[in-house]
């Protein structure tokens, strides 16, 4: 199969649990690509953050707001020799949480800080948002049990599944897949990502686009 040749740098994206690292690791294999992922176990008050949002949200906010602008900012340097990108976030999704977990005069400064990194960094080819059902999404993150997730709540889950579907059904600054990422096993099942690979790079590709898999019982 032909490769999309404008396609180069590519974003996954979805709420904790959706599979976006997953996806992006083996995009990264498949394309012998340079892999940058988001480094969320450096963030020293986000174990915190879960068990008391309001108490750390700001901290929390901050710390990943610079780390990801830094690693962002790197992109264009550290990249010269290799034909194909995969990262596991786009830097604009930091609003998301902003918006969800902010208020008052922290906002307001976050706000101030944001449009100021946010201009100057390269934008994906390609986002692919990985749509999932919340409890699809809870499975996941149950099946992972990564101890830094242990105070994470259905609720707070229920939040940022509206967030980002509101976030993403009103995204414009990249071309977009949406990907139902309930109906689809890219993790166990060779042919479900040899298909949604072969989404990801299709040549006639609209701004955005929809990929709703076979329906299918997962274990």
């Amino acid at each position: 199969m032909e490769q999309n040749s404008e396609i180069k740098y590519i974003a996954i994206e979805g709420v904790i649990g959706a599979g976006k690292s997953t996806l992006a690791k083996k995009i990264k294999d498949k394309l012998s690509a340079e892999l940058l992922m988001e480094q969320f176990e450096t963030n020293p008050f986000l174990e915190k953050f879960y068990g008391d949002r309001k108490g750390f949200a700001f901290q929390t906010q901050m710390f990943f707001l610079i780390n990801r602008y830094k690693q962002q900012e790197a992109l264009a340097q550290e990249n010269l020799f290799r034909d194909y990108i995969v990262c596991d976030y786009i830097f604009e999704k930091d609003r998301i949480f902003a918006y969800l977990n902010l208020s008052g005069e922290e906002l307001k400064l976050y706000e101030s800080i944001f449009p100021l990194l946010n201009r100057s960094l390269r934008k994906p080819d390609l986002v692919v948002y990985l749509q999932s059902s919340v409890e699809r999404l809870m499975f996941n993150i149950k099946k992972r049990s990564r101890k830094i997730e242990r105070n994470l709540t259905r609720s707070y889950i229920e939040e940022l599944s509206e967030a980002y579907n509101h976030f993403f059904f009103r995204y414009s600054s990249t071309p977009l897949l949406i990907v139902n990422g309930s109906e689809i096993d890219f993790v166990k099942s060779g042919e479900d990502f040899e298909e949604l690979f072969r989404q990801i790079f299709r040549e006639d590709r609209g701004i955005i686009e929809y990929f709703k898999p076979e329906s299918r019982k997962f274990e």
